[in-house]
């Protein structure tokens, strides 16, 4: 029996194919990494994969993080690898201790690359705080999402990869997150709405929406 995926608007459902962005960048220019020995693209090949691109003050991420705090918990058993990159936007945050603090504090427990050269975000042609990339089992970028909300899509997005790399008991139920303080939804972001805080671009990096460190 074939799942019958929810279809918000832009999930491309009826056939059960989503675009093919291109082959999933590399992950060769990290600067270091937490609670993982080095990771690359071509290691993660065979597993879905979602690359979180975040820095410890933006705002906009930490409202996302309770998301992928859930979704790793709920489909890492399943097969989806998450990975987060912290690329800095200020310069207290290039400090290493003070993103291991940020990663111990903030409870993440899957993998981190540290971006400080930006290597990472160059090489994804990224240009926003937060931004995800979902690539498939064969290394294929097939889904993005810049800033806030469109968290249903998101994890019907990872559903989807799930099953095309023949992952069964992942289920078709979203994830229910009660985030509280600085972490809850902003006024104009609802889960599962649709909604998203468009970021601005500055120059060749981006912009989060607003910096805790300002």
């Amino acid at each position: 029996m074939k799942a019958r995926w929810r279809a918000p608007a832009g999930l491309h459902v009826a056939s059960a194919r989503l675009p093919d962005e291109g082959e999933m960048p590399s992950l060769d220019g990290a600067t270091g990494w937490l609670n993982s020995p080095p990771l690359t693209s071509a290691g993660l090949r065979g597993k879905p994969v979602l690359v979180s691109f975040w820095t410890y003050t933006c705002i906009n991420w930490l409202r996302q993080l309770p998301y992928l705090r859930a979704w790793a918990s709920k489909y890492s058993g399943h097969g989806l690898a998450v990975i987060g990159v912290h690329t800095p936007e200020f310069s207290f945050e290039h400090n290493p201790g003070n993103i291991r603090r940020a990663v111990q504090d903030m409870r993440i427990t899957y993998p981190v690359a540290t971006d400080n050269d930006y290597a990472v975000w160059r090489a994804f042609g990224n240009h926003y705080w937060p931004a995800l990339y979902f690539a498939d089992a064969q290394g294929r970028v097939r889904h993005h999402h810049f800033g806030e909300g469109e968290y249903a899509q998101s994890e019907m997005v990872i559903q989807q990869l799930l099953a095309q790399a023949g992952s069964t008991g992942a289920g078709t139920d979203l994830v229910s997150v009660g985030a509280r303080g600085l972490e809850a939804p902003s006024a104009g972001v609802r889960p599962g709405r649709g909604a998203r805080i468009e970021l601005e671009i500055v120059a060749d990096a981006g912009s989060c929406d607003q910096g805790l460190g300002q």
